[in-house]
């Protein structure tokens, strides 16, 4: 009688509790589908702002940060540049990428003194793209001795023009790593005092897509109260290049950044398998006491 009452009352009880449920679901407003990620914040050790908000690019100037993405500063940013295979330059000020998506965007500062763009009409394509493939195999140099897949230029995606209003100067070199193509996608907005280097890292397939998002959050980018290119004044510090030195990366070999995107989702879905092991191991545990 009494095992008879016990399964009586869970049966109720299960049926209270489908009914509860329905009533909820019913009153219950549309939860907003969860917002998709990439993966970026699974990194550990990297403080992230999360849009929207606005990224400090250290001193010089700031970015807007919409929402959907995610913003890392200067420290930060070196942590995720070696963690996706990329050699750090010192000069790195902020990292910005759109959850749920493929690409990133790294912004550097070089303090270089103003740029003088009197290049502009001027601009040789064809040895510029020599330049930034010599320049790239020496930096392979470095990749390889870090065990790193080394990188080869195979040409202008979109070669160098400039933009004499916004004093913008923007190309887009094809690359191949480990198979896998990659288009940088260059931005160097001119200052005051210096240069903000804006690399955008996609796939190719995906550049027609990325370009208006990327410009698009691009146009939350400003140069603080005085580092402004038309702010410059006489006796104000003068880069020794122009623009063709800005394209191979002034006195530096140029340094081509690479996604890493399938090993960046190989290492995260390893540490969600195995946090997944541990817990049905801690599970099994936990039962056979």
């Amino acid at each position: 009688m009494k095992k008879r009452s016990l399964i009586v009352l869970l049966v109720v009880c299960v049926c209270a509790l489908i009914v509860v449920g329905q009533n909820k679901r019913r009153n219950a407003s549309p939860s907003p589908s969860p917002e998709p990620q990439f993966g970026w914040e699974k990194f550990e050790g990297v403080t992230w702002l999360k849009g929207p908000g606005v990224g400090d690019l250290g001193t010089t100037g700031q970015v807007k940060v919409p929402a959907g993405f995610v913003f890392a500063d200067a420290t930060d940013t070196r942590t995720l540049m070696e963690a996706t295979h990329n050699p750090t330059t010192g000069r790195e000020v902020g990292f910005v990428a759109p959850g749920g998506e493929d690409w990133f965007a790294v912004f550097e500062y070089d303090a270089v003194g103003y740029v003088k763009d009197d290049e502009k009409d001027s601009l040789d394509a064809d040895a510029l793209l020599d330049s930034i493939k010599a320049g790239t195999e020496e930096s392979n140099k470095e990749r390889v001795r870090r065990g790193w897949p080394p990188l080869t230029i195979l040409g202008w995606e979109t070669p160098p023009r400039y933009n004499e209003t916004t004093h913008n100067l923007e190309w887009a070199v094809r690359a191949q790593s480990d198979g896998q193509p990659v288009i940088n996608y260059n931005t160097r907005i001119l200052g005051r005092g210096g240069v903000m280097e804006v690399t955008l890292v996609t796939d190719q397939a995906l550049l027609a897509e990325t370009l208006p998002k990327f410009k698009t959050m691009m146009a939350g980018f400003a140069f603080n109260s005085g580092q402004k290119y038309s702010e410059f004044r006489p006796g104000d510090k003068t880069a020794a290049y122009g623009l063709t030195g800005l394209i191979v990366g002034g006195t530096t070999a140029a340094l081509v950044k690479t996604g890493a995107f399938k090993w960046l989702w190989k290492v995260i879905v390893a540490a969600v398998v195995g946090l997944g092991a541990l817990a049905k191991k801690l599970f099994s545990r936990e039962r056979a006491v």
